[in-house]
């Protein structure tokens, strides 16, 4: 079967944390273990419900603000050093930019309702032919259901398709549908695994 569509999930693919010192000077100023720091961020309660849209992404950094004992007036300072080792791999959405249009593009995402806005903001929108974040359509990956939208969006069958995640379980949910995945390890290992794929199919 042909691959027709080409969809990777966003963080830790498209934007990667490539310097951990930023959110370790946050962890020790807070006098907070930085694993500890990284769960409360993403694996709270507050996390999990604005994954799925229950909570906005302010409440949920409101929430991690309480945790922490800090006024919510250092929400941005906070979320700006928190993400100030992470990079939007530009050469990547350049790669992908080429990719179109003999193939359409989509985002699959466990996201909070601003990445639309953030990706708007950093100006990559136009690399996507259809973006499907789990706080809009409050289901997450690896819920069968979020793969399934995002197929009938861009109007192909599993079997054309390749999805690029760096969740081993969300690659075994996509793979379990009939999609071709890549597990992204590291950004050449993904690139050389997908040029394999679209040029087998």
């Amino acid at each position: 079967m042909t691959i027709k569509a080409i969809y990777l999930d966003f963080g830790g693919v498209i934007a990667r944390t490539e310097h951990e010192t930023p959110r370790q000077h946050l962890a020790q100023r807070l006098n907070i273990e930085y694993e500890d720091l990284v769960n409360l961020v993403f694996n709270s309660p507050s996390a999990r419900q604005a994954t799925v849209g229950q909570v906005s992404a302010r409440d949920h950094w409101a929430a991690v603000l309480s945790s922490l004992n800090l006024p919510e007036k250092h929400i941005q300072p906070v979320i700006n050093e928190f993400f100030g080792g992470d990079i939007i791999d530009r050469e990547l959405l350049d790669k992908l930019r080429l990719l179109r249009p003999r193939y359409k593009i989509g985002l699959i995402s466990n996201a909070w309702d601003d990445l639309r806005a953030y990706i708007a903001q950093n100006k990559f929108e136009d690399v996507f032919d259809t973006m499907v974040i789990s706080a809009e359509v409050r289901i997450a990956k690896p819920e069968a259901a979020i793969f399934q939208i995002a197929l009938e969006k861009l109007g192909v069958k599993a079997n054309q398709a390749v999805f690029v995640d760096d969740f081993v379980e969300n690659i075994t949910a996509a793979r379990e549908l009939g999609m071709y995945t890549i597990h992204f390890r590291e950004i050449n290992q993904a690139k050389t695994e997908l040029e394999r794929v679209l040029k087998a199919t």
